[in-house]
């Protein structure tokens, strides 16, 4: 199946649904379908065929039937109010809520980028670059990152960045930079290759309690007890915390800093997983 945020058709999703559980099981069928979703056989034949809505009641059991987390559920009864809803603004408020929860635009790095998470400064040298506007001169970039760098580091930076093509040259001789969200698919070596860039981040922020004073970060620790679906509620909300701050930096006009963010949420207990 695509990703949920893919679909504009709640039922296009259903479909898809019932079509890779009967894959997976050939005994699957419309009655087992319309069981879960507390519906009869031929309302579920209809449904999937665009010829009827999903009633409200059986809205939440096609929430459990999907195995839908909180953003994504939410998503689905935004879609599910738009295909019944007939008033156009309405529809429309609709349909803007629901863009909005959508995953951000993201360029997916490959293997020969990788060496893009070599270092940290390497993105702290793109963000900076928004900082002073695409000028490229190493002495100013060095002496504006905390903890500094070198200017040949940031020259090679500079290189890397271009041979990579996540900066561009523009007409006037300064750098653009081009996508501002990046990620990566599947593999061990980019997992690899994040976590190594993952190490640094968390480092340079136990650093940053000393070098700068609390007005200008925020540093906040939290120990909790939870059970499983609490835990997974949580990981939910900060993935939504997560792009929305990224949705919020896209709104920068002119940036005048670079800034880390660094979440981690992880057991100090041992589990059945972690085993």
């Amino acid at each position: 199946m695509r990703p949920i945020f893919e679909y504009l058709d709640y039922r296009d999703l259903l479909k898809d649904a019932f079509e890779e559980r009967k894959e997976e099981d050939p005994g699957f069928c419309y009655r087992v379908m319309a069981e879960a979703l507390g519906l009869h056989t031929s309302n579920v034949f209809r449904i999937l065929n665009k010829e009827t809505h999903l009633p409200a009641r059986c809205q939440s059991r096609a929430v459990e039937f999907l195995g839908l987390t909180e953003r994504r559920s939410k998503y689905f009864l935004l879609l599910v109010g738009y295909a019944r809803e007939r008033s156009g603004k309405a529809r429309q408020e609709m349909l803007e809520k629901a863009m909005a929860m959508r995953d951000l635009n993201r360029m997916d790095l490959g293997a020969k980028e990788l060496v893009y998470f070599r270092d940290w400064w390497i993105a702290a040298v793109r963000g900076v670059l928004e900082v002073v506007e695409g000028r490229t001169h190493p002495a100013e970039i060095a002496a504006l990152l905390n903890p500094r760098i070198s200017e040949e580091q940031v020259t090679a930076a500079l290189e890397l960045l271009l041979e990579l093509g996540l900066v561009k040259k523009g007409s006037s001789g300064r750098l653009l930079v081009g996508e501002p969200h990046l990620g990566i698919s599947q593999g061990q070596e980019k997992i690899q290759a994040v976590r190594q860039y993952q190490r640094q981040t968390l480092q340079l922020a136990s650093e940053a309690l000393e070098r700068f004073p609390p007005e200008i970060r925020d540093v906040t620790t939290m120990s909790m007890a939870v059970d499983e679906a609490v835990f997974t509620q949580v990981r939910e909300t900060l993935r939504e915390c997560r792009l929305q701050i990224q949705r919020n930096s896209d709104g920068a006009k002119k940036p005048d800093r670079v800034m880390q963010l660094v979440m981690a949420y992880f057991p100090l207990t041992n589990t059945e997983k972690a085993s």
